[in-house]
């Protein structure tokens, strides 16, 4: 998968390093459906959570402190649980939020690490957290948890991840929901509907514009200074859902280490394209950045301004998808055959 460069040197050294990570801590104080819970140490009675790895979160009580991966504690909140920290890119240099935060009030929030190594352990457990929870692109590399000081993290509180690669957006979003129902969400409340109804709306209008556009070529891709990378589909949970309503995602034939292809600037023309997915990560080159490199310029998506933006690590929820899935329906809707 696409990996933050704002704290890794390159993507496939992430990723590498990526299959050692530990479990994302997600020790944030919870609340139920925007309201604070009526017990701050928790609902009494027993609780437990089977996570994808299929290991089990047990507590005597319902946790209420949850630290998590940034954009995990996003999709959380989109669906009624409030977290007390996060890890992962949260504030951008200009200390704006980083787009992963979602709708968090990063002013709220303990930030325990904002980029790709940082994890504050003395900073986790100060917070007493009762749960930690993060994403997987990688069976059991649990997603900005460094290896190094795993084995403490997950002493600390137990831990929750998702399996966000090789699946379908859906998903991820059902997995994220059913535990911010078990920590006392109210998943029938108006800000969830509404969201789901939205999600669905953004859906079918996709839909409808890629059948319309029938043939239109769309690469996915990211920018650093030496590569261009092309994302597989069948891997990102996004892309995988775009394709299952009919956009014709190119996948590249040379994918290494299972998430894309490394292209060098000379072979960046390698795939045609009408419409180019660019990763909008704080992390990658944006087209700002790429109009030097006169291979970019002179793609045909490019030159005929068919470049959109690219969420490659959204947040899994319907609020967080939905924008995503509107922006890209715009694009298509727009975009003629050029390639």
């Amino acid at each position: 998968m696409h990996t933050p460069r704002s704290s890794s040197p390159s993507r496939r050294a992430l990723l590498t390093a990526g299959g050692a990570l530990g479990l994302g801590a997600l020790v944030a104080a919870c609340g139920s459906g925007g309201k604070t819970s009526s017990e701050p140490a928790g609902a009494k009675g027993p609780w437990s959570f089977t996570d994808d790895r299929g290991t089990t979160a047990k507590s005597d009580r319902t946790p209420a402190r949850v630290v998590a991966f940034t954009a995990a504690a996003a999709a959380l909140h989109d669906f009624g649980i409030e977290c007390v920290g996060v890890f992962g890119p949260t504030k951008l240099k200009d200390g704006t939020a980083d787009p992963q935060a979602g709708d968090i009030d990063i002013a709220k929030v303990t930030v325990l690490g904002n980029v790709w190594g940082e994890f504050n352990v003395e900073k986790y457990a100060a917070l007493a957290p009762d749960l930690l929870v993060t994403n997987m692109y990688q069976p059991g590399a649990l997603w900005y948890v460094p290896d190094d000081s795993k084995k403490k993290i997950l002493s600390l509180a137990p831990g929750i991840a998702f399996t966000v690669a090789d699946v379908s957006l859906t998903e991820p979003i059902r997995r994220y929901a059913e535990l911010a129902a078990s920590l006392g969400a109210d998943l029938k409340a108006a800000k969830v509907t509404d969201a789901k109804a939205r999600f669905e709306r953004a859906s079918e209008t996709l839909r409808r514009a890629a059948k319309a556009k029938g043939g239109l070529k769309v690469l996915a891709a990211s920018g650093s200074a030496d590569l261009l990378y092309v994302s597989t589909p069948g891997v990102y949970a996004d892309l995988s859902y775009f394709r299952s309503l009919g956009v014709d995602v190119i996948t590249p034939g040379k994918v290494t280490g299972g998430f894309f292809e490394n292209l060098s600037w000379e072979n960046a023309d390698k795939y045609p394209a009408d419409l180019i997915l660019l990763d909008d990560r704080s992390s990658a080159l944006q087209p700002e950045d790429l109009a030097a490199k006169p291979t970019w310029a002179q793609l045909p998506a490019v030159k005929a301004g068919q470049v959109t933006p690219w969420a490659s690590e959204p947040r899994f929820s319907y609020a967080g998808a939905a924008p995503l899935i509107e922006r890209l329906a715009a694009a298509v809707e727009k975009a003629a055959k050029v390639a």
